[in-house]
């Protein structure tokens, strides 16, 4: 999985999204901060890799993206819009192959700019980036080369407060960085960060008006987050192997980020701090029962702003769901499994 698939709806109810069974299921609630339906495949009868992409836009819609074989040693991207968590997803639309025709290049990221139209990015065959765009008014634009060479699989692409989208990958010396000049227009590289990251560390954040923040880990397993144009700043030792999930929300009156991480005992680690206030520094708290290695760990706020968590494990179905507790501190509810 690959973004955040926990979201919080237009209509306020919580979906999770993952893939399995050759397909993507969804776990929505009955009403907001209510019980569960039980999970269902949604976006249509074909069938998937597994592998899930998942972003939402200002207007609470999700945004799917996955792959589908198509003939033998072949396989095409495929996009559905989900516009409520407990009504039936659009069917699954054809989007192409950055190279045209090909296997799997890579794993997709998506994101949703402010005018709702998805961006989708994904390794090509020549091991940089390509990204395909919705047009305003419905179908989408043609594929783009953005470059790059080297680029680890998984990418992380973002909107940030000013309704642009942005985009990040990383390669075995370097953090790239793609950032839309004019809404609509095609994402244009940044400076580099010299810099090696873990595969399959990024996740990016919008934490204000001009920035959004990378959180990626180092080779040597420290935590970093940066903003381009600036230095990266080394948080903690990463709690596990993985990217981090990330959200902002209100503690005690200030905007904090929040940050969780399958850790390497199999729990959830737990860490928040100021937002863009890094040198006040992190420290981790565990949480939960301990995890198997494919469970994902995704964070929202609800609609009545509290933090939500969870976990979801693609390979049993299982979905586990904890809430921040109204009190001070960041302490959570007992986990609890869902469904």
């Amino acid at each position: 999985m690959n973004g955040d698939w926990l979201i919080r709806g237009r209509d306020g109810r919580l979906s999770a999204y993952a893939p399995r069974d050759e397909a993507a299921w969804c776990w929505a609630e009955r009403l907001p901060g209510g019980d569960w339906l039980p999970p269902r495949v949604v976006g249509g009868s074909q069938r998937l890799h597994p592998v899930l992409a998942v972003g939402r836009g200002a207007d609470g819609y999700a945004h799917l993206v996955s792959w589908r074989p198509t003939v033998p040693g072949e396989s095409g991207l495929v996009h559905s819009t989900h516009f409520r968590g407990h009504l039936a997803a659009l069917d699954w639309i054809p989007i192409g192959h950055p190279n045209k025709k090909g296997d799997r290049t890579g794993v997709p990221a998506v994101t949703v700019d402010a005018e709702g139209r998805a961006h989708v990015f994904v390794r090509n065959k020549g091991g940089g980036v390509s990204m395909l765009g919705q047009k305003q008014h419905g179908g989408w634009g043609p594929w783009r080369d953005l470059k790059g060479k080297e680029v680890h699989e998984e990418l992380a692409a973002v909107t940030g407060e000013s309704g642009r989208v942005e985009a990040y990958a990383a390669t075995p010396d370097r953090i790239l960085h793609w950032r839309q000049e004019e809404p609509g227009s095609v994402p244009v590289a940044d400076e580099p960060l010299a810099v090696s990251a873990r595969p399959g560390t990024l996740t990016a954040l919008p934490t204000s008006e001009e920035h959004t923040t990378l959180f990626f880990t180092s080779q040597d397993g420290t935590l970093h987050a940066w903003r381009p144009g600036t230095a990266p700043v080394p948080l903690a030792a990463a709690a596990g192997p993985g990217p981090v999930a990330a959200t902002r929300c209100v503690i005690e009156g200030t905007d904090c980020t929040l940050l969780a991480q399958r850790a390497a005992s199999g729990r959830v680690a737990f860490a928040a701090y100021p937002t863009e206030q890094e040198p006040a520094g992190v420290w981790w708290t565990e949480s939960g029962p301990q995890l198997p290695a494919d469970a994902g760990v995704s964070l929202v706020v609800d609609r009545e702003e509290r933090v939500v968590a969870a976990t979801l494990t693609p390979s049993t179905g299982q979905l586990l769901l904890t809430r921040r507790k109204d009190e001070p501190g960041l302490a959570f509810t007992a986990w609890e499994p869902v469904g």
